[in-house]
Formats: structure tokens, C-alpha cells, sequence
């Protein structure tokens, strides 16, 4: 066993979902959610996320609004440079969780006017994933992850259903896909 040499910036769940109606087409609705344990700005949730249900445009809700801007600013504004801009309006909302990863999972944003529901099935087999920041992928962030593939996912938002679907793929020859839970998730920065 070794110390992983590189100072701990984040640790958590980042579950996503990414539908197209095609492969190779347009990402017509993209999910981030994170349940952040650990921070410099303490633990929350958040949720990033672009549709036809939010006109095409990103909305974020949180309950952690200073992790919220700290996270675009570093990991979440990395993975993704649309949503490092912090002039994105922030919506306050609670957050629950319901169902087994062995078959399902729904996370759950309720703000004072919407109810966003995202929820995986279809379940496929985890992958435990490390880089190193500045690794092979370039990135300044090292994330130690478990993946879980899901070839069934949807997002609803006031019960309305986004368009798309998941999209099956493959990681390292393994099969994978376009919307996954991301468990026991940790990011890291070079000392």
C-alpha cells in the first residue's frame, strides 16, 4: 500500500448522464450531479444541467452555493469549460436520493417551482478508475473513481422527460456508456 503523494482537493459521488438521440449526434441533455463529502468550501450538492427542459441553457441548482463556485472554478469547470462561467445563476433546492445502484438510482433536486429527477438503470458492471494529475489525459486534476455504467437513464424535470437516450460505449475495451454513476469519487491536485 502507498500514500497517493498528491494533496486531496475534493471527495464524493459525481453521477452524469449524457443523451443523444443518435450516435455521434448532439448531446441533447447533459447531467452533472455531485454530493460533495469533502471541500475547502464543506459538503453539498449540486447540479448542472442543459436540455430542451432548460432551453437549451445551463441551470444549476445547489444547496452549497460557495462549493458550487469553487467546483466551476476548478474540477467541474475543467471537465467542462462551458460551466466555469460563474455568472450562471445558481437556484437554492434540497436534494434526496432513492434506489439500490444494483438496479436503479434516482437523484432528486427540488427547488421552489421545479422537481428534477435523474435516475439510472441498466445497470452494468463497475470500473474502478485512477489518474494522476497531469497524467496521460493533460488534465491538472487525478481522480480515483468507481464507474458504473448505465445503458437506461432518464431525466424529467416537473415530469416532463428530457429527449434522448443513453448511448452504449466502450472504456478500455470494457462496455460502457454515455450516463453513469460515478461512487467513491476523490480529486486531486499536484503538490
Amino acid at each position: 500500500m502507498s500514500l497517493d503523494p498528491n494533496r486531496l482537493i475534493l471527495t464524493g459521488e459525481n453521477p452524469f448522464i449524457r443523451l443523444a438521440e443518435t450516435e455521434g449526434g448532439p448531446t441533447l441533455t447533459n447531467a452533472s450531479f455531485w454530493r460533495i463529502i469533502i471541500s475547502p468550501f464543506g459538503a453539498g450538492h449540486v447540479l448542472y444541467l442543459k436540455s430542451e427542459l432548460t432551453q437549451d441553457r445551463w441551470k444549476i441548482y445547489s444547496d452549497n452555493i460557495a462549493m458550487t463556485r469553487w467546483l466551476q472554478k476548478t474540477v467541474q469547470g475543467m471537465l467542462n469549460e462551458e460551466l466555469a462561467d460563474t455568472s450562471i445563476p445558481v437556484t437554492d433546492a434540497v436534494f434526496d436520493t432513492s434506489g439500490d445502484a444494483r438496479d436503479f438510482w434516482t437523484e432528486h433536486a427540488v427547488s421552489h417551482d421545479e422537481e428534477v429527477a435523474l435516475t439510472w438503470y441498466d445497470i452494468g458492471e463497475p470500473l474502478l478508475i485512477h489518474t494522476q494529475p497531469g497524467g496521460p489525459t493533460a488534465r491538472k486534476y487525478g481522480v480515483c473513481t468507481v464507474l458504473i455504467p448505465a445503458l437506461g437513464a432518464r431525466v424529467t424535470v416537473n415530469g416532463v422527460q428530457a429527449k434522448g437516450r443513453p448511448l452504449p460505449t466502450e472504456r478500455d475495451g470494457r462496455p460502457f456508456s454515455t450516463c453513469a454513476l460515478a461512487f467513491s469519487e476523490s480529486w486531486t491536485e499536484a503538490r
